[in-house]
């Protein structure tokens, strides 16, 4: 177990849980940030990285963007060169990421490998697409006065908390390489989770499945982001949308 924890994207969504965790596990971490201090630093020019690296054990790197590139490859690239030998670095990825073509994925991947070549010890989860991202999706699509979805696309959506929880486990263990994915519970089709969500928030919209073309569409049919040997996570996303929507499992308001 090694003392002295910094956290890249400890601000996220899933940055917070995690150094929420580590703080309620004995463990203060660090965080990282390119505006609040005392750890200013910013991934994507490598300015700060020095001094907050300076004494960190263990690097747990959250830190991403779907729309900037420079935050996964190049940031992961300048955070691995700018640690000490020996850092142990704990990474979270997306399950699916060597063969999915969505672009995402793709800089994922080579984040990943950038962690597995840099000679440091390190540890690499995958986990499969959060609720709260799930839900956001289905929140904007049911803006429109029908809610279109990809047809023949299923997810498999695992609570936050839960992947906040593994990656504390890790970081404050021995560096395992590649571990199991986490993925959700259940696999479900995008059409039954819009559904879900449309009961569960008191909403009515029909539900229209598009087949949608192209290859990245096509790596979401086939299943390419899913892990069906791994349905570790515990909570469902009907658990999710009904403790954020305050409603009970049939849809009525909870009292």
């Amino acid at each position: 177990m090694r003392e002295n924890i910094l956290v890249t994207g400890g601000t996220g969504a899933l940055g917070r849980h995690v150094v929420d965790r580590l703080a309620a596990a004995g463990h203060p971490a660090r965080v990282l940030s390119r505006t609040r201090g005392p750890h200013i630093g910013d991934l994507r020019t490598g300015a700060g990285l020095g001094p907050a690296l300076d004494g960190a054990g263990t690097v747990v790197h959250l830190a991403s963007d779907p729309r900037d590139s420079s935050a996964d490859v190049e940031g992961t690239r300048r955070l691995v060169t700018a640690a000490p030998a020996g850092t142990y670095l704990v990474y979270v990825s997306i399950v699916g990421v060597d063969r999915h073509p969505l672009p995402y994925y793709r800089r994922k991947y080579e984040a990943e490998r950038i962690v597995e070549d840099s000679g440091l010890p390190y540890t690499i989860l995958r986990a499969t697409q959060f609720h709260n991202l799930v839900l956001l999706a289905l929140e904007t699509l049911a803006k429109a006065p029908v809610l279109f979805v990809p047809a023949g696309t299923s997810l498999q959506p695992v609570e936050i908390e839960e992947v906040a929880e593994r990656l504390v486990e890790l970081a404050l263990g021995d560096p395992a390489g590649r571990v199991p994915d986490l993925g959700g519970p259940e696999i479900v089709s995008f059409a039954g989770l819009a559904r879900t969500y449309l009961r569960l928030t008191g909403r009515r919209r029909p539900v229209v499945p598009l087949l949608l073309p192209g290859r990245v569409a096509a790596a979401f049919r086939r299943g390419a982001h899913l892990a069906p040997d791994h349905p570790d996570g515990r909570g469902t996303f009907a658990d999710f949308v009904a403790a954020t929507s305050g409603r009970s499992g049939d849809g009525t308001r909870a009292r």
